[in-house]
């Protein structure tokens, strides 16, 4: 079945669609995006995806395409035409076509691309031994709570992870702290027992499975800290753990070439993939 994508008012055949040349998205990076997910054929957290997705346009003056109902039913419209029961749908919105110049456009129309996946969730077979991650030096620009298409040092971060054999990245600043991974949040679980995530700020993506696993790890009654930790804090932790609207949370049993406490999957990593398996199995209204 051939796919289908929504392309500023139309549903098209994805190899026919298309976005003209002067898009702001293609030359400047110039627009946002979202990602999420779909289990069962429903859209899964889609109300925190929204809410970010409406921050982002705000915080760079972009106008809403299409109001919230709308683009509601062009993403379940999408889920249901591609025939998504385990997958992703992701969505762009730029500031649209004009001739280029840095300066915002006067008359420029904001664009909107949706397209969806389907994916399976990671394979099982990771809880086993978990997953090494590598560390590289932040080189983002400073407003990373900004959910932008512009991804060129996530692009290279992840390439380099791949060329060493690792799953991600971990993204380090010059004062030492971990950051997020380029395209996941990172968590630890330290000597006392906390599971410890960066807090959101400019530095982080405020990931939607970050806010998640925060909710279901605090009604489970799990010693929950928001705050940075350092690489050599990593080090020398319980646990390790990523989590990602595609990932779900995967145990980070290895940062570099340093092992991670027994080298094995933690207790807290497992109960939060638990917590999150059921929390995607639940009914909706």
């Amino acid at each position: 079945m051939s796919r289908i994508a929504y392309v500023s008012g139309r549903f098209v055949p994805q190899r026919e669609a298309v976005v003209p040349i002067e898009d702001r998205g293609y030359q400047f990076a110039d627009g946002v995006y979202e990602v999420a997910a779909v289990h069962r054929g429903r859209l899964i957290d889609l109300r925190p995806h929204l809410d970010r997705l409406a921050r982002s346009l705000r915080e760079l003056d972009i106008v809403a395409p299409v109001t919230e109902r709308v683009l509601i039913h062009i993403l379940e419209r999408i889920v249901r035409l591609n025939r998504i029961a385990e997958g992703s749908v992701y969505l762009q919105i730029t500031r649209g076509v004009a001739p280029r110049d840095h300066a915002f456009p006067t008359r420029a129309r904001p664009q909107l691309v949706v397209t969806a996946k389907r994916s399976r969730r990671p394979d099982p077979a990771v809880w086993e031994t978990g997953i090494r991650v590598i560390t590289i030096p932040e080189q983002r620009w400073a407003r990373r709570d900004v959910k932008s298409v512009s991804l060129l040092p996530n692009v290279l971060g992840k390439q380099r992870a791949r060329e060493a054999g690792a799953y991600e990245a971990w993204q380090v600043d010059p004062d030492g702290t971990v950051t997020e991974g380029t395209s996941s949040n990172a968590w630890i679980v330290n000597r006392d027992g906390e599971l410890v995530t960066p807090p959101p700020s400019p530095r982080i993506l405020n990931g939607v499975t970050r806010l998640v696993l925060l909710g279901l790890a605090r009604r489970a009654g799990l010693t929950v800290v928001e705050r940075h930790f350092s690489l050599a804090e990593a080090l020398e932790a319980r646990e390790a753990l990523l989590s990602s609207t595609t990932s779900m949370v995967l145990p980070v049993t290895q940062i570099d070439d340093r092992v991670i406490a027994n080298g094995r999957p933690g207790e807290i990593a497992t109960t939060l993939r638990d917590l999150l398996a059921a929390h995607f199995d639940a009914p909706r209204a």
